[in-house]
């Protein structure tokens, strides 16, 4: 054998495994419309962070009796929200069929470690502020800060409109946390953190245990993956935003 031969039997690739996770966007009923409206309000919460979001769609739970849904048509509807469909999960020999001409990976059917974040669990909604006159336009105060004292399950999301989060208890994997300004957790971090969610390049993250699934300041994010490779991971840490980088310093 010529070391021709020997080159190109060196490996060019590997196949790896990893623990991202996806997001599920689960119909439960056949009504584009009202989907498009409802995914509208959701993305509103933070516009940064929902560019290029991988999701699985699923469908299994369309009723056999429900009328054929027009998957083209959702596709675009979840381009248009900045969501990237990466696959499906479908029972209805009519939605099978659909995926497969449009080329859409079929995955098996869900597992019963899913944990439910579209119908997030916040907190109190927050008055509607009373008109008031004056000769020039005011800045928009800034709200009180939010605390939670109860631990934050998986499933569960928070959202501080306006202002700060403070977490005085464990954050569990699949929670979700959300603030316009800062967020800081006190306890064990296993979830989905999202700081400045409207924009704010400024906001920081504090925690005193970094074991995220995510990490996210005005729309830039790493992921678990990523996190692991820090030699902060699993340590007390104040995270900030320089540019396009998030930047993850011991505390």
């Amino acid at each position: 054998m010529n070391q021709a031969d020997l080159t190109d039997q060196d490996p060019i690739f590997r196949l790896k495994g990893n623990m991202l996770a996806v997001t599920v966007l689960e119909l439960a009923r056949n009504d584009l419309a009202r989907l498009d409206r409802q995914l509208a309000d959701k993305v509103a919460k933070a516009p940064n962070f929902f560019n290029d979001t991988p999701v699985l769609l699923g469908l299994e739970q369309l009723a056999a009796a429900d009328a054929e849904l027009d998957l083209g048509a959702l596709l675009d509807i979840c381009r248009r929200h900045g969501l990237l469909a990466l696959g499906a999960r479908a029972s209805r020999p009519g939605d099978i069929q659909a995926a497969d001409e449009l080329g859409l990976p079929l995955l098996p059917s869900a597992s019963g470690r899913e944990r439910l974040l579209a119908e997030p669990q916040a907190a109190e909604p927050e008055p509607e502020p009373e008109p008031v006159e004056e000769a020039e336009p005011a800045e928009a105060p800034m709200q009180p800060t939010l605390v939670i004292t109860r631990p934050v399950r998986g499933g569960q999301q928070i959202y501080a409109r306006g202002g700060d989060l403070v977490v005085l208890s464990t954050v569990s994997p699949g929670a979700e946390l959300l603030a316009d300004g800062n967020i800081h957790v006190y306890g064990p971090l296993r979830g989905r953190v999202l700081a400045g969610a409207s924009g704010n390049a400024e906001a920081r993250i504090f925690c005193q245990q970094l074991t995220a699934e995510l990490l996210s300041i005005a729309g830039r994010y790493k992921v678990a993956e990523d996190l692991r490779r820090s030699p902060q991971w699993g340590k007390p840490v104040h995270v900030s935003l320089s540019g396009d980088v998030l930047n993850i310093t011991r505390l």
